[in-house]
């Protein structure tokens, strides 16, 4: 069966993993294209092992580690994303490359995963050369314009994930982003992947694999819903109907400027990174 995108997991449990790769195949799939994961999930579970007691950080890391270790076992030929992790008020460009570096070297098929903010973008232009990235808690097709320029050097693959799913929460149509995206880039050399994230729904499913998005990341229950049903790939007149939401309109961008001259701010991204930050602060210490 062929798919017209990579089909991802998100999340952090490796027997999830296991489980997903097995539906996949068993529906007529080759299984898992990949994995996104989810450090605070995997920091979570493992602090429950511990009678729900805060982890250290050394700890905390090192059961980062080892799932998604777990992880490559059972999709050797995927892609799994690995998070920096830091106070975004103090983590600097250089300590973020420090942890791509060291991150890098856990697992074959690792790709290092940045937030797209300065401090972000500054580090993954200097990694994009050395491994795979995958840029996250995108939000806008102006982010999506500095993430192209930033990593014109890349030396492998590289990835933005724009979350749809927040966006949806805010009243506006996250799936907009994708599109416009993928519209976007149509102008480039093709070297960024758009990676539809914080997919909710069957409709965000159904829409990115008619947009064709290169990779799509679905949680376990929405995965499992859609094999359910036979992995559906909607029609050449599929509509996505979306009551209420507002539209985010396509920008004339080029993409020929310095990555720093575009607007790399959005509320969303701040709120995405100060929310990691407070959640992994309550479980590791």
């Amino acid at each position: 069966m062929q798919l017209p995108s990579n089909i991802y997991l998100d999340g952090g449990d490796p027997n999830e993993t296991k489980e997903a790769d097995r539906l996949l195949k068993k529906a007529g799939y080759h299984g898992l294209d990949g994995q996104t994961t989810n450090p605070t999930l995997i920091a979570k579970n493992f602090a429950a092992k511990n009678g729900g007691k805060k982890v250290s950080m050394d700890g905390a890391i090192g059961e980062y580690k080892r799932v998604v270790g777990e992880m490559s076992n059972v999709i050797p030929k995927g892609k799994i994303s690995i998070q920096v992790i830091g106070n975004p008020a103090t983590l600097t460009t250089a300590e973020m490359l420090a942890q791509a570096r060291d991150r890098i070297t856990w697992i074959p098929n690792g790709v290092i995963k940045f937030p797209c903010t300065t401090a972000g973008l500054g580090a993954v232009e200097t990694f994009c050369t050395e491994g795979p990235v995958n840029i996250t808690l995108n939000f806008s097709q102006e982010q999506a314009a500095a993430v192209y320029v930033a990593t014109k050097a890349h030396a492998t693959d590289v990835f933005i994930s724009p979350f749809v799913g927040r966006l949806d929460d805010k009243g506006e149509n996250g799936m907009d982003v994708v599109a416009n995206e993928l519209e976007m880039y149509k102008m480039g050399d093709g070297h960024v992947n758009v990676l539809t994230a914080s997919v909710r729904t069957m409709k965000h499913l159904l829409y990115a694999l008619w947009l064709k998005s290169p990779v799509i990341t679905i949680p376990f229950k929405v995965l499992k819903e859609w094999v359910d049903g036979g992995l559906t790939v909607p029609p050449k007149d599929y509509i996505y109907d979306t009551p209420g939401l507002t539209e985010i309109p396509y920008k004339e961008l080029s993409l020929d400027r310095d990555w720093k001259d575009y607007d790399l701010h959005h509320d969303l991204t701040d709120a995405g990174v100060a929310k990691f930050w407070e959640d992994w602060q309550g479980i590791v210490g």
